[in-house]
């Protein structure tokens, strides 16, 4: 690797990767964003709870970059470990948490455990008991603060020398098999590297380069309630079998429900119907929603790869072209997991943390695609 390495993306994991770069060691790291990233409109939410082991050891080894962020960064990620409860209303639901935490177990983590009915209602009293049966919870899941991360990555990385441009990439210069600069309004930017850090526009980005990758967009809506001590702050992420999942951030409740795609994809206007059902939802599963209005509503980007998992290394045909694309829906709290992992990649020639084979970008068409397995 030469040492000139321009990451294609500003949001928190592009800040992130360039960060981890310039503490390794490289000199000349230059993030490139055209702004808009969807990392302000993440809910925040950090688990360890995933089916799979890869996620697992993702989420643990940025549980333990969170706990020593501040130190390292002079910010606060906000991470609040106030747990993440699955609500299951079916035996076949308890399977899956069943297996779930077995993986997690297998994985490292043991925090995990299963609830009785009374134990889920004891763990957040505010929920309808009517079609509960049991749940999941880890007391080491919770929350953290997106752009807070964001701003720590890029204020860290800008002290070892990181240059940030916001400007857009018009294009991406190709030699044969290798990129040879960036180019942007302001003039072509040599690179020795090029990182797609692009979230949900990692495609697009790709394509400049003659590459593809399968990463496409997903909307995501969220409601915003009014201010209200309806909910404790300490309630647990809730999460059931449907998708449907709230939480509380600086006193208002955020509610959730996954819809179906935009016709667009890349459409970020909030459905008035869904806004209907997810508060019709939240006020019958949540009694003291009820008398509780919703005061506002923004959707955001999941970056989606087939199975539901990242993308990280090289791209296949392209020999200086990194992909940190395709999180699924877990970006931020994989974020400082992902830049470690990249970096060490690119500066060293492999990844040094944990075993990223589950992430290679060539699995798709090598028939090593992960199972896509979701808790509920």
């Amino acid at each position: 690797m030469t040492d000139d390495v321009v990451v294609v993306g500003g949001g928190v994991v592009g800040a992130s990767v360039a960060y981890h770069l310039a503490r390794a060691g490289v000199p000349r790291v230059t993030v490139v964003d055209r702004g808009g990233s969807t990392t302000a409109r993440a809910t925040g939410g950090f688990r360890i709870q995933f089916a799979t082991e890869v996620n697992v050891r993702l989420s643990l080894l940025s549980r333990a970059k969170l706990l020593r962020f501040a130190e390292e960064t002079g910010v606060d990620p906000g991470y609040q470990p106030h747990g993440y409860l699955f609500v299951a209303g079916t035996e076949a639901n308890l399977d899956r948490l069943r297996e779930a935490m077995a993986v997690q177990r297998s994985a490292g983590h043991r925090e995990a455990r299963e609830l009785s009915r009374d134990e889920v209602l004891a763990c957040n009293p505010a929920l309808a008991p009517e079609g509960l049966l049991g749940g999941a919870f880890s007391p080491s899941d919770g929350f953290l603060r997106p752009t807070e991360i964001q701003r720590g990555y890029r204020e860290a990385a800008a002290r070892l020398g990181v240059r940030f441009l916001e400007t857009p990439v018009r294009g991406l210069r190709r030699q044969g098999a290798r990129l040879t600069a960036v180019e942007t309004p302001g003039g072509a930017l040599p690179c020795g590297t090029v990182v797609n850090a692009a979230g949900p526009w990692a495609a697009e980005v790709a394509r400049m380069a003659g590459a593809e990758v399968p990463v496409t967009p997903l909307r995501r809506q969220v409601a915003v309630t009014e201010p209200t001590e309806a909910l404790p702050a300490t309630m647990p992420m809730t999460i059931f079998p449907d998708g449907f999942h709230l939480r509380v951030r600086d006193g208002q409740v955020l509610l959730l429900h996954p819809s179906p795609p935009a016709e667009d994809p890349y459409d970020v206007s909030v459905d008035p119907l869904w806004l209907d059902s997810v508060l019709a939802t939240a006020r019958a599963r949540i009694p003291a929603l009820r008398a509780v209005r919703v005061a506002s509503a923004h959707a955001g980007l999941y970056e989606m790869t087939p199975d539901e998992h990242a993308l990280l290394g090289p791209a296949l045909s392209v020999e200086n072209l990194f992909l940190v694309n395709g999180s699924s829906g877990h970006g931020v709290m994989h974020s400082p997991a992902l830049g470690q992992l990249a970096a060490e990649m690119l500066a060293e020639g492999r990844a040094r943390a944990l075993d990223v084979s589950a992430l290679h970008p060539g699995r798709f068409g090598e028939g090593r695609a992960n199972p896509v397995r979701r808790l509920l």
